[in-house]
C-alpha cells in the first residue's frame, strides 16, 4: 500500500467517526459536546498506538507486519521492513568480520592493529603471540614500543610513514628467529604492523653468499696458473697463433676481474660495519684523475672539481672502489670525443661527489635495476666494453656501509649523473695545508 492510500484510509474513517458524532449531537441538541467527545476519541485512539509503537522501538522488539489499511499500520510495516533489512545487513557484516578475523588469525605472518598515537595495541593475531611476543589480553591497549623496545621499533615507529621496511631483527625469546617488520597505514587514527619470519629466506641468503665467495676462491688459484702460463708463450712467429693467445690472456684477466668482483661484493656483505678513518679526498680524487686517464687513453676528456673543502669519514679502500667503479663505467660507456666530469661538492651539511659522463645514457625503465648484481641495459655492449655487471652492485653495498645514497639522473643520447650523497655524520674537516 502506497503512503497516499494510508492517509485516505485513515483520514476516511476519521471523518466518517466525526459526520457521525456531528449528527448524533444534532438530534440530542448537544452539538459541540458530542464532536468534542469523537475527537477526544479519534486522538486517544491515535496516542495509543504511537505509545504502542514507541514501546517496540525502545524495547527493540521485533514489529510484526499488521494487516489491514491505514497510516499506523503502514508505518508499522515499513519500521518492520527496516528492522529485517538491518537484521539482514548485520548479519552479514558480522560473517563478514568472522571471516576476516579468522583469515587475519590463520595467517602465518604476525599481524597488529595499533593506534597512531601512543602506539597502544588494539588487536592482534595469533601469530603476533608467537613471533612478536604478545599475551591476550594482557597486552591489548599496551604500548608495543616499549614491548618491542629491544629492537629497533620505538625510533622505526616515530618516522611514521616515512618509516622503510625493517630486516633481520631478532628478539631475544626467539633468538633463532630472523623478522621482517613492515608498517602500514590504514587509516587516519590506526596502523597496522606486520611482522614476517624470514629466517628460511635469510639462511638461503647465507647459503648463496657462501656459495659465490667459495667459488670465487677456489676458481682465483686456477685463473692464476692459467693466465700465467698464458704469458710465457711466445707466439710472435705466428701471428694468427699470436691473436688467438692474445684473446684467450685478455678472456682470462676478464674471468680474473669478475672473479675479484664477486669476492668483493661477498666481502662487502658479510662486513656489518667496516673500519673507519678520515679519507684524505685531494689524495683520493688525484689517484682516481690517473686511473681514470689511465684507462681513457686520452679517449675522453676527463675533469675533477674539488669545491666541498671538506673530508669524508669511511674505508678508504672501499670509498675508492666504489668512486673509481663510477668513473670506469663512465668512461666505458661514453664514446671516444665525449667527457667526463666528477665533482666533489659541499651539500647542506653533507656533501656530494658526482659523476657525469656524455655517454649513452640509461632509459627510465632500467634505473630501478640497474644496480643489481649482473643486470645489463645492453648485453652487447658491456661485452664490447669489458665490464663484469657488478660494479654498481658493489657501489651500492659500499654506500649502505657508509650511511650514503646513490641517485641516478639519466637521459638517452645525452649522458647520465651519477651522485654519492654522504650526511653530515660522515663529513669532516679538512685538515690546513702545512
Amino acid at each position: 500500500m502506497s503512503i497516499r492510500s494510508a492517509w485516505l484510509a485513515t483520514l476516511l474513517p476519521l471523518g466518517v467517526a466525526l459526520a457521525l458524532a456531528a449528527l448524533a449531537g444534532i438530534l440530542s441538541g448537544h452539538f459541540w459536546a458530542a464532536l468534542a467527545l469523537a475527537a477526544l476519541g479519534v486522538l486517544a485512539w491515535h496516542y495509543w498506538r504511537m505509545h504502542t509503537i514507541l514501546n517496540h522501538i525502545a524495547a527493540r522488539r521485533r514489529i510484526h507486519p499488521p494487516q489491514g489499511p491505514g497510516l499506523w499500520n503502514e508505518t508499522e510495516r515499513l519500521l518492520a521492513r527496516q528492522q529485517d533489512e538491518t537484521r539482514t545487513r548485520k548479519q552479514r557484516l558480522t560473517t563478514m568480520l568472522r571471516t576476516y578475523r579468522a583469515a587475519a588469525a590463520a595467517l602465518p605472518d604476525a599481524v597488529v592493529v595499533m593506534a597512531r598515537k601512543g602506539h597502544r595495541v588494539v588487536w592482534f593475531n595469533e601469530a603476533a603471540q608467537r613471533l612478536l611476543g604478545l599475551h591476550y589480553p594482557r597486552d591489548l591497549g599496551g604500548n608495543l614500543a616499549t614491548h618491542l623496545g629491544e629492537l629497533s621499533v620505538p625510533d622505526w615507529l616515530s618516522l611514521g610513514r616515512d618509516a622503510e621496511p625493517l630486516m633481520d631483527e631478532q628478539l631475544a625469546f626467539n633468538p633463532g628467529v630472523h623478522l621482517s617488520l613492515k608498517l602500514i597505514h590504514y587509516s587516519d587514527d590506526l596502523w597496522l604492523l606486520i611482522a614476517r619470519d624470514v629466517s628460511k629466506l635469510m639462511h638461503l641468503e647465507q647459503m648463496r653468499r657462501d656459495f659465490v665467495a667459495n667459488v670465487s676462491h677456489e676458481l682465483r688459484t686456477p685463473l692464476t696458473v692459467l693466465h700465467g702460463y698464458l704469458d710465457m708463450m711466445d707466439t710472435e712467429e705466428d701471428p694468427e697463433t699470436s691473436r688467438m693467445f692474445a684473446e684467450m690472456r685478455h678472456q682470462s684477466l676478464r674471468m680474473t676481474q669478475l672473479v675479484e668482483d664477486l669476492l668483493t661484493l661477498s666481502r662487502l656483505e658479510s662486513q656489518e660495519r667496516m673500519p673507519d678513518d678520515h679519507v684524505a679526498m685531494p689524495l683520493m680524487l688525484a689517484v682516481l684523475r690517473r686511473e681514470a686517464e689511465a684507462l681513457s687513453q686520452g679517449r675522453q676528456a676527463i675533469t675533477i672539481e674539488d669545491s666541498a673543502g671538506v673530508d669524508l669519514w669511511g674505508s678508504n679502500k672501499e670509498l675508492h672502489s666504489a668512486f673509481s667503479n663510477l668513473i670506469g663505467n663512465a668512461i666505458r660507456y661514453t664514446p671516444a670525443g665525449g667527457r667526463i666530469d666528477v665533482r666533489f661538492a659541499h651539500e647542506g651539511d653533507g656533501a656530494v661527489l658526482n659523476v657525469t659522463d656524455s655517454g649513452y645514457g640509461i632509459p627510465a625503465a632500467h634505473i630501478p635495476r640497474i644496480t643489481e648484481r649482473f643486470y645489463r641495459v645492453s648485453t652487447s655492449r658491456a661485452r664490447e666494453t669489458g665490464g663484469t655487471g657488478l660494479g654498481l652492485s658493489i657501489v651500492k653495498h659500499v654506500l649502505n656501509h657508509h650511511d650514503a645514497r646513490l641517485e641516478i639522473h639519466s637521459e638517452v643520447g645525452k649522458g647520465s649523473t651519477f651522485s654519492c650523497h654522504f650526511g653530515k655524520e660522515r663529513v669532516v674537516p679538512r685538515p690546513a695545508a702545512e
